[in-house]
């Protein structure tokens, strides 16, 4: 069995993805992907990590949560996805760092069904983007403790997924940046599902939904429909064109009200997120879906 682990990040998903996959019943079915209701199993899968206390589930505990995820006995990838995975929204930046206790929840989690090939799939965000969603987020705490005296240009992602490599121990990582996913949405798809690049899913242009015009969408529907696309590269293209002329102002445009916050500092974190990307991409053991 497969065991896939979406681990966020925070202020990425909300669960698009899930439910996107849900929405192709019969197409996962037959591939033996099972991707159960978040409410069915969250609970459950979290008394289980408590009891384990990242020691390996015995048949017990991994037939407890197999069974509040699905009634198939005959499961061949299972997905599961939740940004608390990670940490609390409050967690994210601590005095100790950025993300610093990630790397530690990977083994607890591939010890869940330890005979399993486990993967850990995750969406990278700029911090510039990162930061207000945190602050949106804890409307009770300031700004200043949510960042625990750091620098915003110290938030970085290439030590955060280096500890995550090792920890992995050889178990695929996938990636990819949570900014590209209106052009990388069905690549990220059919990654989570395991499912081949030609297999036909509904929902490839959900998330374009939430961000283009009515009539742009359904005008790009019909050209791509009249002019498929022969690479993922041409439909890329193809999005971005459309993008270009019919996103909505407000649901790309991102406010950054918080202290002490320029354009030059946004755009210098920005520069050395941009930096981490390129890293991270090249790193050894992780897979990284690039725009």
């Amino acid at each position: 069995m497969q065991v896939v682990y979406h681990l966020g990040a925070h202020s990425t998903d909300e669960d698009s993805l899930v439910r996107t996959l849900a929405e192709n019943g019969e197409t996962l079915d037959a591939a033996g992907v099972v991707v159960p209701r978040p409410k069915r199993y969250r609970l459950v899968l979290r008394d289980a990590l408590l009891e384990m206390r990242g020691a390996p589930a015995d048949q017990a505990t991994q037939d407890t949560v197999l069974a509040a995820c699905s009634d198939r006995d005959d499961v061949g990838r299972l997905i599961f996805s939740h940004e608390f995975f990670l940490c609390l929204p409050d967690r994210v930046i601590t005095p100790q760092g950025f993300y610093t206790m990630v790397p530690d929840k990977l083994a607890p989690l591939a010890n869940l069904f330890p005979q399993a090939r486990t993967e850990f799939h995750m969406g990278l965000i700029n911090p510039a983007l990162l930061i207000p969603a945190l602050v949106a987020r804890q409307p009770k705490r300031s700004y200043e403790d949510i960042m625990c005296g750091l620098d915003p240009r110290d938030l970085r992602w290439a030590p955060v997924v280096r500890g995550m490599v090792e920890a992995a121990q050889g178990r695929p990582i996938v990636l990819w940046c949570n900014e590209d996913m209106p052009l990388i949405w069905p690549e990220v798809l059919r990654a989570l599902a395991g499912l081949p690049a030609t297999t036909a899913l509904k929902g490839d242009d959900a998330l374009l939904a939430q961000i283009m015009t009515e009539e742009g969408l359904e005008r790009m529907r019909g050209y791509l429909a009249s002019h498929p696309p022969q690479s993922v590269l041409q439909r890329r293209k193809i999005v971005t064109a459309f993008l270009d002329k019919f996103a909505r102002p407000e649901a790309i445009e991102v406010d950054v009200p918080l202290p002490g916050w320029t354009e030059d500092l946004v755009d210098e974190i920005s520069l050395i997120y941009d930096a981490d990307i390129a890293e991270i991409a090249q790193m050894p053991g992780v897979q990284f879906i690039a725009a």
